[in-house]
């Protein structure tokens, strides 16, 4: 019999912003809807994480004052550990300000370097300009165990400017908005099945196959052979047909620029 998911949410306090819980909302709701009993554990500052323990991690982002306050514990407490777990296949969904402390380092905009666990060939520089707005980006079907290609869509807001090392994969490309550095095209990272992004808004909720893969990761993860039933998922569908509408670059109105997955 499947036991229950285990999800460890990193610091629920601090890093909680521009509707990340809602992502965890998601991956509660689809469980429960499929009968499959879930448990989230809130891991707090000072909190001691035996990790072969969870099935799913997920760190959300946070201003620079919040990161601040949890990146030495971050680090400290847990970076050697969550690297091992990462790199032994625990899957990992971060968001902007937890996905910059996977990297090596994130520099603020006022200097101070914050440590990151160093999970990812990554660094980020806090600049001047704001990279705000809804965001589209295409990813590859294979980076979400096959399939067409999928157009997630989030928000972004964030003044710092990730850069991925020489062979780390980007989550995707950009279609519309700024992604990891506003210049590259890049946006987010996959690391064994640890993903990074700065999609916001909440992420999870908007793009349900990325949320399933994640669950599907979670349940082999557990034990499991990974088989979900499907779900009427077409609200979300339509949802993110509506953002994309308004992405519609405007040089191209007279045709759909983005692929339709029929529920």
């Amino acid at each position: 019999m499947q036991r229950a998911l285990r999800i460890a949410h990193l610091y629920p306090d601090h890093m909680n912003i521009y509707g990340d819980r809602g992502n965890i909302i998601a991956l509660t709701q689809r469980c429960r809807w499929r009968g499959i009993a879930v448990e989230v554990v809130g891991v707090q500052p000072g909190a001691a994480v035996a990790w072969a323990s969870f099935d799913l991690v997920f760190f959300g982002g946070g201003q620079d004052s919040g990161q601040a306050l949890i990146a030495a514990d971050f680090v400290r407490r847990h970076g050697a550990e969550l690297c091992a777990a990462i790199a032994d296949g625990l899957p990992m969904l971060a968001i902007c300000g937890g996905y910059q402390l996977l990297g090596h380092y994130f520099q603020t905009h006022t200097g101070e370097r914050l440590a990151g666990i160093g999970a990812i060939d990554a660094h980020t520089i806090g600049g001047d300009r704001r990279m705000i707005g809804d965001i589209a980006i295409t990813i590859d079907g294979d980076v979400l165990g096959g399939g067409e290609p999928l157009v997630a869509v989030g928000f972004e807001n964030h003044s710092g400017q990730t850069y991925l090392g020489d062979g780390v994969r980007p989550l995707g490309r950009v279609i519309a908005g700024h992604g990891n550095n506003g210049s590259d095209g890049s946006e987010g990272a996959v690391v064994h099945h640890a993903y990074g992004c700065y999609l916001h808004g909440s992420l999870l909720p908007k793009n349900p196959r990325f949320t399933d893969h994640l669950l599907s990761l979670a349940l082999m993860h557990a034990g499991g052979d990974g088989a979900l039933a499907p779900l009427d998922d077409h609200r979300e569908d339509a949802a993110r047909a509506v953002m994309l509408e308004r992405l519609q670059p405007p040089e191209r109105p007279a045709r759909r620029w983005w692929p339709i997955r029929r529920s």
